[in-house]
């Protein structure tokens, strides 16, 4: 796609244009130019009473708001504009027309205000321009400048505009009831004008400052913040020895007491040699709504999922220590039913009776409006004092609780919302009502929203990998992610119902749990003899990945800012002409013996430099088919992005770089890549798991941005680059960071090897069920473990 073309800025100077060919050359040498006195007197009437006096004022307001623009305006995002057809040229030449027909519109507008004794319409319709600049600028404030700032400008270059255009009509009126010539420093100079317009390009160029170079590598920086940031998780999560510390440091994490059957949860882990004791930060904010629920209520909830197949919410059942797959399961889906089981299988017979919805789908199902989760947040605050000595059982009967024969509301506790954009309709709607993501609606898929990443990054690279899960602050998420632009299966519920689900978005109630899907090894780190994982030194220098297109169905072009589609979109230049920010070194002029290091400074470099580079180590595609497509979308991604053909599961092995994405839900690869030699780019999509936060970014994987304009600086930073003087773009060789990057990989595969087992799913999950027994049992504020 072209860059961006300011077209709204140039109506004032075709409307001056217009009423120069219309009006102003037909006005008679009496109206012009007098005497020829003085040189500049007539340079000054000629410009300012002859019959350009229009022209000049719109083409300073013209070329200022372009310029302006230019400067405030974003790298282009990766939202692909397929060069298979014809956007590239009729987005531009459909913007062109757009702003002839504006044109002409408002001529004819400001024809019918026109009078016998003057032309106003022109008047009129230059007038009304700008104030609708104003709003139309104030709009796309998003794209360009901070919105104050945005005012400020468009004020500076609406006076001087005006000023002019009132300087041209009162000299003119001046000059007929006076007879007189108007001097050249009688009012406002032209000198003093090309001033006044000099001193505001200056201060743009203040106000938009190139970026500074930087001494040190950003990821020297971030890899050690997360070494920092990973031992004081390590030192708080593992803290407790004994089952005595561990009750007292459970009660004051949670202001409760444990759970009945701590003990022997404690025991278990214990015999497991769990790491993590203390922190289970996330599945007790799963949880914490659930308190400002009656138990009761939560059981008649669970009844209410569970007695359509069409929720598909699946049923597991635990009575007296057993449990079993209830009814209506899809075939399609039992195998993770029978995972659940088998999770359970070593502690079932210490878990009480309770009915277990599961979600079957991909896609999370519970999206809260905010302002009944602050009601929720408000009325599930512990109410229970650590003071009192608890009961240390469950409730006797419980099996009666969870019988509902009849079920009083007659609406369907979920809706179908298949194949429709859901970011303003669910995927947000627990923000804050300030947030970005409530108050913008953007529609200029081309520029890089640097206000939607910069507060979860430094400069080019993701650095908090927990905020970047937020939509708040990302309202361009609405058209980056397949599950906010046309979900394949989502059946949401603004209700807090109790679905266990394998992953949620930021913002979702749904309860996580580990996954069955790598507990039953459905994908699985095996590496042989036929498929070895060598050291990591002499692995492939590549970048791999091989996947299909399950991240959302796509009819009308959704699929162009899809995850997945996006980054091979990317990784295969198929649009050579863009150019992509990559932060490189540059080194200083200096002496033959001074010492000097480089600086790194970030260059807008086209996608056909990158082989220059030695950055072309992409092996990214899709394979087979394009899946979850219908009508049109299907060739066209299948032309835009090409095809490939399938490769065994541990080829992945053999590269350097491993790739994770988001599908349709949370990517079951992570697991076995940590596992692996290689180093996984780990992309923040919108899915988190029940290990988030177990493992750190920096420290254990490698995050990127699911924009992915910070992809190719990662690379050059772990691969180095050959150095390049080329169009305008002359910085100097990288040595490759192989020592860094192998690592991240060791750390990773050491610490997945000791808190993302089999054992510690187990564990989570016997944990998270002594948790959830609690909050259904009606004696749930007198019930608890104490030692």
């Amino acid at each position: 796609m072209a860059e961006t073309f300011f077209h709204q800025g140039f109506l004032p100077f075709l409307l001056a244009v217009r009423d120069y060919w219309y009006e102003q050359r037909r006005r008679t040498a009496d109206d012009t130019v007098s005497s020829r006195d003085q040189v500049s007197d007539s340079l000054y009437q000629r410009l300012f009473q002859g019959q350009l006096r229009y022209v000049l004022p719109a083409a300073v307001l013209s070329v200022t708001y372009a310029f302006t623009a230019s400067l405030a305006s974003s790298p282009r995002s990766t939202y692909i504009c397929p060069r298979s057809d014809l956007s590239g040229f009729s987005i531009p030449a459909a913007q062109i027309l757009c702003l002839l027909l504006d044109t002409l519109i408002l001529t004819r507008v400001a024809t019918l205000s026109e009078d016998s004794k003057s032309h106003r319409g022109a008047t009129h319709a230059y007038l009304q321009v700008y104030v609708a600049l104003i709003l139309l600028w104030t709009a796309e404030s998003h794209t360009l400048l901070p919105q104050a700032s945005s005012v400020i400008t468009r004020l500076v270059a609406l006076t001087i505009s005006v000023k002019m255009y009132h300087e041209a009509s009162s000299s003119r009126a001046s000059s007929k009831s006076s007879g007189t010539r108007i001097r050249l420093y009688g009012r406002v100079p032209f000198a003093g004008i090309c001033i006044v317009v000099i001193l505001f390009w200056s201060w743009s160029f203040l106000r938009f400052p190139r970026m500074a170079d930087l001494r040190n590598h950003p990821i020297d920086s971030l890899v050690s913040a997360a070494s920092v940031q990973h031992d004081s998780w390590l030192q708080q999560a593992s803290a407790s020895k004994t089952l005595d510390e561990a009750v007292k440091e459970y009660m004051r994490r949670y202001r409760r007491h444990p759970p009945p059957g701590f003990n022997f949860w404690f025991q278990y882990a214990l015999e497991r040699s769990s790491i993590v004791i203390d922190d289970f930060d996330n599945l007790m904010e799963d949880l914490h709504l659930f308190w400002a629920i009656k138990p009761s209520e939560i059981r008649r909830r669970s009844r209410e999922a569970l007695s359509d197949p069409w929720n598909e919410v699946a049923e597991i059942r635990i009575r007296s220590g057993k449990a079993e797959i209830g009814p209506d399961v899809k075939p399609t889906h039992r195998w993770m039913l029978d995972g659940v089981i088998a999770m359970m299988k070593n502690y079932v017979d210490k878990i009480p009776d309770m009915d277990l919805g599961f979600n079957i789908n991909d896609e999370p199902r519970i999206a809260i409006p905010y302002n009944d989760l602050q009601i929720l947040y408000k009325n599930s605050a512990p109410s229970q004092s650590p003071k009192q000595k608890p009961l240390n059982r469950f409730s006797n009967d419980r099996t009666a609780g969870w019988n509902y024969s009849e079920l009083s509301s007659p609406d369907k506790p979920f809706i179908d919302y298949s194949f429709q954009p859901t970011f303003h309709t669910h995927g947000s709607i627990s923000c804050p009502p300030s947030s970005p993501a409530r108050r913008s609606h953007l529609w200029d898929t081309l520029p890089l929203c640097r206000s939607c990443f910069s507060p979860h990054s430094t400069g080019l690279f993701l650095s908090n990998w927990t905020l970047s899960a937020s939509p708040c602050h990302q309202p361009d998420l609405a058209h980056l992610h397949g599950f906010y632009l046309s979900p394949a299966a989502f059946k949401p519920s603004k209700v807090l119902y109790p679905v266990f689900s394998q992953s949620k978005a930021a913002g979702y109630a749904d309860i996580r749990y580990p996954s069955p899907w790598n507990y039953m090894d459905k994908a699985v780190y095996a590496p042989s003899d036929s498929f070895r994982d060598p050291p990591f030194a002499e692995k492939q220098n590549t970048l791999f990945w091989r996947g299909a297109t399950s991240e959302g169905l796509s009819r009308y072009g959704e699929w162009k800012g899809m995850v997945r589609q996006r980054v091979v979109h990317l990784a295969s230049n198929a649009t050579s002409a863009t150019a992509v920010p990559i932060l490189l070194p540059s080194f200083p002029h200096v002496s033959a013996n001074a010492r000097y290091q480089p600086t790194y400074k970030t260059h807008n470099t086209p996608s056909s430099l990158l082989p220059h580079l030695g950055l072309n180590i992409s092996d990214i595609h899709i394979v087979s088919k394009i899946d979850r497509c219908w009508d049109n979308d299907c060739p066209a991604q299948a032309r835009e992005l090409g095809l490939s053909d399938p490769s065994d599961f541990q080829s992945h092995w053999q590269y350097k770089y491993l790739i994770d994405l988001d599908g349709a839900g949370f990517s079951g690869r992570f697991i076995p890549f940590l596992q692996s030699r290689s180093l996984p780019f780990k992309v923040a999509g919108v899915f988190r798991e029940w290990w988030d936060g177990r493992v750190t970014a920096w420290k254990h994987f490698v995050p990127i941005d699911l924009r992915f304009h910070g992809l190719y600086s990662t690379l050059a930073y772990f691969h180095g680059n050959n150095g390049v003087s080329k169009k305008g773009i002359r910085v100097e060789a990288q040595e490759a960071r192989t020592a860094e990057g192998e690592m991240i990989a060791e750390s990773g595969r050491e610490w997945v090897g000791k808190v993302m087992r089999k054992e510690d799913m187990e564990i989570y999950f016997y944990r998270l069920l002594l948790e959830w027994g609690r909050l259904t049992d009606d004696e749930r504020e007198v019930i608890g473990f104490a030692v």
